[in-house]
């Protein structure tokens, strides 16, 4: 009896930490899908209007930069 009880104890941890881990994979699928895709490799039309207002203002940035630097 005493065996048995040994033997469940060992193997408590690996169980419950596999448990655990599938709980948070889980739990990520989930919020990312009610979020609205956040997953990486999804590339929406908000995602490359973004990129391209960023660039457009790196662009302006860069040209008052050297505006700047021709005049002083």
């Amino acid at each position: 009896m005493q065996a048995l009880f040994y033997g469940l104890a060992a193997l408590a941890c690996p169980v419950g930490m596999g448990l655990m881990m599938w709980m948070m994979m889980r739990g990520q699928n989930n919020s990312a899908n009610n979020i609205g895709g956040g997953s990486r490799g999804n590339d929406g039309p908000d995602t490359a209007g973004q990129v391209a207002a960023l660039r457009a203002e790196i662009d302006q940035l860069r040209a008052e930069r050297a505006a700047q630097r021709s005049q002083g």
